[in-house]
């Protein structure tokens, strides 16, 4: 084993938009020492938020050389407004962001991990903006990139996520199978060998046959059957009104949703506060808390930061074990 494979990974943590709760997340999520240790985080951002989030949750980020700050300087203190939207804090945090990811391309950090942006504030600012990770994935000129969302009891990718649910329905079957595979890829690298995956259906009962549409047969049907042939342990497509409860129970590793909200719904009721966002199809790593910038209580202490230490601790996860690789 190299040198460099025997250190901690290098992880690059972007704070979000400095009016919401992303600063405070951070800072608490860090000074959990367990945490802390797993990695060494570079933490991008501006120094003057973060060391106002210190004082607001009365707890202290770790020191050199277990944390670094690339201090961007991308928001002026007369601009920061906490709790509200501000187009000046969405353009600091898609610097924040474009940062972060130079750092991964550039080889300098070994995955990323990214706090909460608001979309509306970001497009405020002048930037065309869809999301975090249709945003990485131009970066990364990656054209196929998905969504996966991780907890401990449910892991789900999505075939499409930010577009209208009318567009959604366009299904395609080389997308779906790719879906499939990324999927697939991703859970090896989570620790189980040979997932079994369950994949949603679009339409109600997966269509019953074509009775509620026959998106299900000419579409998600050949996608399942490639899957199969090319080795993987898939079913499908399979009513989405019953599957979640199939998958928490231990029926599936893997559940493949056709939509946002189809796969988003269930894992945000089952586990909102510890909800994972990852990133597929990209040639970095990139996790994600899976909430908002949550206005409404930034600047109180009150903002939990449980999805952003199990963002931080799954991006250390995987760095460390493609760091281990030959």
């Amino acid at each position: 084993m190299t040198e460099r494979r025997q250190q901690l990974p290098v992880i690059a943590v972007s704070i979000g938009d400095p009016s919401g709760i992303g600063p405070e997340v951070v800072v608490k999520a860090l000074s959990d020492a367990d945490t802390a240790s797993m990695a060494r985080w570079l933490i991008v951002g501006d120094a003057f938020v973060l060391r106002w989030a210190e004082n607001l949750t009365g707890r202290m980020l770790p020191s050199p050389p277990a944390a670094d700050f690339v201090d961007v300087r991308a928001l002026l203190p007369d601009e920061f407004q906490t709790g509200k939207l501000n187009p000046a804090s969405g353009r600091a945090a898609l610097k924040y962001v474009r940062i972060a990811v130079e750092l991964c391309l550039r080889g300098r950090a070994d995955a990323m991990v990214t706090g909460p942006v608001n979309k509306e504030a970001v497009t405020l600012s002048g930037e065309n903006f869809t999301g975090h990770t249709e945003f990485i994935a131009r970066m990364c000129n990656a054209a196929d990139s998905r969504m996966l969302l991780v907890t401990d009891r449910l892991r789900v990718i999505h075939v499409s996520t930010h577009i209208g649910l009318r567009k959604a329905c366009e299904l395609d079957t080389e997308r779906i199978l790719r879906t499939i595979e990324l999927g697939c890829q991703a859970t090896r690298l989570l620790g189980v060998a040979n997932p079994k995956i369950a994949v949603c259906g679009l339409n109600p009962h997966a269509g019953e046959n074509g009775l509620f549409g026959d998106e299900d047969l000419h579409f998600i049907v050949p996608a399942v059957e490639a899957a199969r042939l090319s080795g993987m342990n898939c079913e499908g497509p399979l009513p989405a009104d019953s599957v979640f409860v199939r998958a928490v129970r231990g029926a599936y590793d893997l559940v493949v949703a056709m939509y946002h909200d189809q796969g988003h719904i269930p894992v945000k009721l089952l586990d909102f506060d510890n909800a994972v966002n990852v990133s597929l199809g990209l040639p970095i790593i990139r996790t994600s808390v899976d909430h908002g910038t949550a206005f409404d209580i930034a600047g109180r202490n009150l903002a939990h930061p449980g999805s952003m230490q199990a963002a931080l601790r799954l991006a250390a996860t995987m760095a460390a074990f493609r760091l281990q690789k030959p």
